[in-house]
């Protein structure tokens, strides 16, 4: 069982590299490591370098973690017995076997007891991509252990599985948390599943694993759709490179389970059901957000992002929105989920949808009004947003783009009345203002902008990973309430 080839973590017997971190496992106290994050100390327990590239060399040192692990965490204490980390744990376990890898007595003994205790605590209190996890370790529990006890386990996660399936993912075959990187998650899951049937030939029906095809099929391609040129997933909602595996070690683990490969994408793609739209024109390349945050009753990942967009020129990524390198709740993980973080327009200092704390959200914007059109060989995509409707002025925002092959125009009408507003138009770091109205590109060559009102720029930041954070620069357009609009307008 071969699975989709991560990164190692582990560098050394017991150094993990996590999350662009270096944690020592004695270092930091042990496995409940105290002073470390939630999300840290989360990662520790997932054992996901048993499964990495060339994750055979460090099969001794897997054997003594997951003997340590037995020893150091007996049932049921302390964070690495909570639902979440206990799932992916149970799976890379079993994966590791179908790797060669071998579990004593003792960590057989502890895996049955880890999925007892995970069937007891399924979090059907959180829903999304948790639920759906604890679902997959019970199939993998189920097919692995031979027992009327887990076959009762198999069961239960086939159920959850179809169910989770039919909610989380939609039609356009998006996940419905609208997140590229988690969406890239669920079908690494889905993946695993189908090698999982082919492992263990006997469990699971035909006929469910050709329905998991046919969805990792469209998943895949609204994979393929949500990437940049350079490969990687698009930063809109939680979405950065680096936690799940790359859409490159996505796209060969599909190969290799002879799930269909995407057709080429057309200049125009709209991906109706999640609310997102790929333009391609020329050395361009535009991805729109008129998109609902996401389920309403899970808006955990969801961003402040509403008509949000993200563009590469020739291979390279030009405007982006600014990315994550944390969770938790503290104040900077609200402002990189607020609207200023984003190629977005900000009303009075107010976001779009009202984020707060590290995943919730009051209320929140709903796209209105899409309407795609063509003209003189340029692409028009127009949208509004009702998030600042919730303000005494009672704003509405109106956003324009039209793309052709030399260049981009953005316009924004805000209707209602307001005291201060501007668009927000993020560079990417390898992107830099050269002079007034010019960018330069890594490439050497420049790209020309030109406003209608007062623009500046600001020096801002970058956030292409967890642990990670670069120097950028924002071009910020003010929109005069008097008139109550504004363009941007990008050539190349």
């Amino acid at each position: 069982m071969v699975p989709a080839a991560r990164k190692p973590s582990l560098v050394g017997s017991t150094q993990f590299r996590l999350l662009n971190e270096t944690i020592d496992l004695d270092a930091v106290g042990g496995w409940q490591a105290p002073g470390l994050s939630y999300l840290l100390r989360y990662n520790l327990h997932y054992f996901d370098d048993l499964n990495a590239l060339d994750s055979t060399s460090r099969r001794d040192w897997h054997a003594a973690l997951i003997a340590r692990w037995v020893t150091e965490n007996p049932p049921v204490a302390g964070v690495g017995w909570e639902p979440y980390p206990t799932s992916l744990r149970i799976v890379n376990w079993i994966k590791w076997t179908g790797g060669g890898g071998e579990l004593d007595a003792a960590a057989q003994q502890s895996l049955a007891i880890q999925v007892r205790h995970l069937r007891r605590r399924l979090e059907h209190h959180l829903l999304g991509n948790h639920l759906y996890s604890n679902a997959k370790a019970l199939v993998f529990a189920g097919c692995y252990f031979d027992s009327a006890e887990a076959q009762r386990w198999l069961q239960t996660g086939l159920t959850l599985i179809a169910r989770e399936l039919d909610v989380q993912i939609l039609a356009d075959g998006g996940h419905f948390e609208r997140s590229p990187m988690y969406h890239a998650l669920a079908l690494e899951d889905l993946l695993d599943l189908i090698n999982l049937a082919q492992v263990y030939p006997d469990c699971i029906a035909a006929q469910t694993v050709r329905g998991w095809r046919d969805r990792a099929a469209s998943m895949r391609r609204w994979l393929a759709l949500m990437c940049h040129p350079d490969g990687e997933v698009s930063h809109f909602n939680d979405s950065v490179a680096g936690v799940a595996p790359s859409p490159a070690a996505l796209h060969d683990y599909a190969d290799r389970l002879a799930v269909p490969a995407p057709a080429p994408a057309e200049p125009l793609e709209r991906l109706a059901a999640s609310g997102y739209l790929r333009l391609q024109l020329g050395e361009a390349l535009l991805l729109i957000d008129a998109a609902p945050i996401g389920p309403d009753y899970l808006p955990g990942h969801a961003h402040a992002d509403s008509l949000s967009f993200e563009l590469s020129l020739r291979g390279q990524r030009i405007l982006v929105n600014s990315g994550i390198d944390r969770y938790g709740s503290d104040a900077e993980r609200v402002r990189q989920r607020g609207s200023a973080a984003h190629n977005c327009v900000v009303v009075d200092g107010e976001d779009s949808s009202e984020v707060w704390s590290g995943f919730r959200v009051a209320r929140r914007a709903r796209p209105q009004g899409l309407k795609i059109t063509c003209e003189d060989g340029a692409i028009v995509v127009e949208c509004a947003h009702d998030g600042y409707r919730r303000l005494p002025g009672a704003v509405i925002h109106q956003r324009r783009w039209r793309l052709d092959e030399h260049g981009l125009q953005i316009s924004d009408q805000l209707s209602g009345s307001f005291i201060q507003a501007a668009a927000h138009f993020h560079l990417h770091p390898a992107s830099r203002v050269q002079a007034d109205g010019v960018v330069a590109l890594p490439d050497g060559r420049t790209i020309e902008y030109a406003a209608d009102g007062a623009v500046a720029m600001q020096e801002d930041s970058y956030q292409p990973g967890f642990g990670q954070r670069q120097a950028a620069q924002t071009l910020v357009l003010q929109i005069d309430p008097r008139c109550a609009s504004a363009t941007l307008t990008l050539r190349w």
